[in-house]
């Protein structure tokens, strides 16, 4: 799949605009794997990504990947950040702070989530920038000079991503994960219609900050074990401090994995809210449809699944071609409820 944002960022290297030294010792930070990575061949290079997805394909191209570091003293450290402006804020402060003096960060955004933002940003903080534009994007960089450098704001925005009391101190969030500062409508619609008859063992794909897990476990009494599968590892952590509360009560098991990869099981209901898109690419209906798909294999026979969706996302032909029984319970709000229950008999579908 093309990634417009990493052949750009990386085109600088390309075209000499950038020259590193023998061998540099280069940071990645949000790696992405991609043909355009052809370009470090000759680097120390270590990529930083908590994004499962990412990470597993970063790992296939035989990439050394971890989910975060404390190492310094790069000479280069390159950046893709998130959306979401502190949070990209933050890890500009992180790539600064990971680099030795002389050395050059690098970061690019496309035109229409902030390159312009990206830009003036880097200029603060490290008093210059120079920058490439292509694919609809824009790469900057500037060396990093102890002179320069703006100090204060660099340790300003090192927090703010920082893990946080949100909702009048109901949740613990941070920047950058989903509906991080709110209880997202559509998982809000969708605990509202969950059963308390609920019982046994249940999954919940994509938790984010565990609401949802959280509303199954105080509406139906007879669920004793929940299995949370997120793919960013930040907002894992975060659920499992949220749910904190029913340890001792009830069992828990945080997986960090890829759900369209397949989960374990066998479970007696699975919640999901999928996501639908991925690193900035919108409306990726195969996402959602790997979790049904996904959740359709860890059901025993009879087992249910509860989803939401926007209403426009394509879901119904794949939920049919894996469930014997595919029912809406609710269209409200541009969001779409489904109970799924899968036969008894022989599996059908699965992975």
């Amino acid at each position: 799949m093309s990634d417009p944002a990493l052949d750009t960022l990386i085109l600088p290297i390309e075209t000499g605009a950038v020259v590193l030294t023998e061998k540099p010792r280069v940071l990645f930070l949000r790696a992405r794997a991609g043909r355009s990575l052809t370009g470090l061949v000759d680097a120390d290079l270590l990529c930083e990504q908590s994004f499962a997805p990412d990470r597993d394909a970063l790992l296939k191209a035989g990439l050394n990947v971890v989910a975060e570091t404390d190492e310094t003293g790069f000479d280069a450290v390159l950046v893709l950040p998130g959306r979401q402006r502190q949070e990209a804020r933050a890890q500009l402060a992180r790539a600064v702070s990971r680099t030795r003096s002389g050395g050059i960060v690098m970061a690019c955004a496309s035109n229409t989530e902030g390159a312009r933002t990206l830009e003036r940003d880097l200029e603060d903080l490290l008093g210059g920038a120079q920058n490439l534009t292509k694919n609809k994007c824009r790469v900057v960089w500037e060396t990093v000079e102890a002179g320069k450098r703006n100090d204060g704001l660099l340790a300003e925005w090192l927090e703010f991503d920082a893990p946080r009391a949100v909702l009048d101190g109901a949740w613990l969030s941070r920047p950058g994960i989903f509906a991080w500062d709110r209880i997202d409508a559509a998982s809000r619609l969708l605990a509202s219609l969950l059963p308390a008859t609920l019982k046994g063992k249940g999954a919940d794909l994509g938790a984010g900050f565990g609401f949802l897990t959280q509303s199954v476990f105080e509406k139906a009494p007879g669920v004793a074990a929940m299995d949370i599968y997120e793919a960013e590892k930040r907002a894992l952590e975060l659920a499992e401090q949220n749910l904190s509360g029913f340890k001792g009560k009830k069992t828990m098991n945080g997986i960090w994995s890829d759900v369209t990869r397949g989960i374990e099981g066998p479970y007696d209901f699975i919640v999901s809210n999928p996501p639908f898109h991925q690193a900035g690419r919108a409306d990726r209906t195969d996402v959602g449809q790997g979790f049904i798909r996904a959740a359709s294999a860890g059901l025993r026979p009879g087992g249910e699944f509860f989803m939401v969706a926007n209403r426009h996302l394509p879901y119904e032909q794949t939920l049919a071609d894996v469930f014997a029984q595919v029912t809406q319970l609710a269209d409200e709000g541009g969001y779409k409820v489904i109970r799924a229950v899968k036969a008894k008999g022989k599996a059908k579908g699965g992975r």
